[in-house]
């Protein structure tokens, strides 16, 4: 009988491994104090982005896909179906809910939203293991430090067909759950293996007003999840699926960078370089929304004083923008520029409240239709480093006016403090009575106190 023969161990740590191996490794003491409690925000965001996200249709769907395949009992929080069940099961459906509003975080170089894709396998595994508020926190940052890297070795050319929160994401999720589940460097590196060869997410759903991006989130958390667990039983994968010359660059991007990969890994923090989303709608959005702000407020302009609104953008919001002409969804309309716009100038705000009324008000629709899109050279330039507002307003007595930001609200220079995280969280929570403020308050209070929990049990109060 032949003996089955086990992989190498890893010698010479190319990237993928030393991802591996830094996922393993990482301490909290490693932590700086500052990133740890940018992760609590983070968190709380993130749990009121799920509920506020809980009874939309597109996550109702997966809320009954997952009761119908998952048991109706366990220790993971599913907050949709608001029961307990399985780690798998959780992390998907909350994933899901964590995307639909909008509202979730944006790290601006990768083009991705890491918390969508982190905390809900974080929590979920956390409370079917039974682990600790520090081991949740460690694993969650180890999930930001490593997807944070897989998107910007993908590039831009990467986010032009390919949906970098489910791509990235499923890596990202897999080193939580691997972190978690204290994997040694050899079943990590297994565990990227396994994520890397099933990631994806394409925006071609932009055009039908389709559901993906949920799935995207959803997909992204479970699969990530599977491929740690089949890991820490020695199932095995693709040694280099990011830069190997049949992995995820060779098939997803023309211009990766695998000196991204590593980019001063554990010394250069990207958690904390993470941007709060103030808008309800597609972070591409958001630098032309202050910008326009900025320059109605400097000029003491009313919608009704405006003939048309150019938006000098970097080719990105093109690329996932462009597609959404004449906005069919709530959801679709968070990604029509036209539609942002004409909230911010006819309401001062692009909220939740805004975008459920905004498909039946006419004069929304007669707004949206002033506002265009042009590339400009110094945004495209600085993205996605750099995310600068500029519009050009011109009124309707001949004016031509000037909005710039240089930083939108939310960005890591610009950031919400935590009592505007806590009035964030407090309104999101509420959302459609989803849940009430005094379970938004007590998960505001879990949430600061998590660290400090020797277990990990259930964060929403009934």
């Amino acid at each position: 009988m032949t003996a089955v023969r086990s992989p190498a161990p890893t010698a010479v740590l190319h990237p993928s491994a030393t991802l591996a191996k830094f996922a393993s490794e990482l301490k909290y003491s490693d932590i700086p104090e500052s990133v740890r409690m940018r992760c609590e925000d983070l968190f709380l965001d993130t749990m009121a982005s799920i509920l506020a996200g809980s009874s939309a249709r597109a996550v109702q769907a997966m809320a009954k896909y997952t009761a119908l395949m998952g048991p109706s009992e366990g220790k993971s929080e599913d907050f949709v179906n608001r029961r307990m069940t399985n780690p798998f099961f959780a992390a998907m459906v909350n994933a899901a809910a964590a995307h639909v509003v909008e509202q979730d975080d944006v790290h601006n170089g990768s083009v991705f939203h890491p918390a969508a894709v982190v905390f809900p396998p974080a929590l979920a595994v956390a409370q079917a293991i039974g682990a600790s508020g520090e081991e949740f926190i460690t694993a969650s940052v180890v999930g930001y430090e490593v997807g944070i890297r897989v998107g910007e070795f993908l590039g831009r050319s990467h986010y032009k067909i390919f949906h970098t929160t489910g791509t990235a994401g499923t890596v990202a999720a897999a080193v939580t759950v691997g972190r978690l589940l204290k994997l040694n460097p050899e079943q990590m590196l297994n565990a990227i293996g396994s994520a890397g060869t099933q990631a994806s997410g394409l925006w071609e759903f932009l055009r039908d007003a389709a559901d993906s991006k949920q799935l995207h989130t959803a997909h992204a958390a479970s699969t990530g999840l599977s491929s740690a667990y089949l890991a820490k039983e020695g199932f095995t994968g693709a040694r280099r699926i990011l830069e190997g010359v049949q992995g995820m660059a060779a098939g997803m991007s023309t211009d990766a960078d695998p000196a991204k990969l590593t980019d001063r890994l554990g010394v250069r923090w990207a958690l904390p370089e993470t941007s709060f989303k103030y808008h309800a709608s597609c972070r591409h959005t958001h630098p032309a929304a202050d910008a326009l702000q900025h320059a109605m407020k400097t000029h003491g302009l009313k919608a009704g004083d405006i003939s048309r609104v150019v938006t000098h953008v970097h080719q990105g919001a093109i690329d996932v923008l462009g597609p959404v002409v004449d906005p069919q969804t709530v959801h679709q309309s968070k990604f029509s520029m036209g539609t942002v716009l004409a909230l911010i100038a006819l309401r001062n705000s692009a909220d939740l409240a805004g975008f459920d009324q905004a498909l039946k008000d006419g004069q929304v629709a007669a707004f949206r239709d002033k506002v265009t899109m042009e590339l400009d050279e110094e945004v495209d330039t600085a993205y996605p480093q750099r995310w600068i507002g500029k519009v050009t307003v011109t009124t309707k007595d001949g004016r031509n006016l000037a909005g710039r930001v240089d930083e939108p609200k939310g960005d890591p220079g610009n950031t919400l403090s935590r009592p505007e995280i806590e009035d964030k969280a407090l309104r999101l929570g509420t959302y459609e009575g989803n849940a009430t403020e005094a379970q938004v308050k007590k998960l505001i209070q879990t949430v600061w106190g998590i660290s400090k929990q020797p277990v990990m049990g259930r964060v929403l109060a009934d």
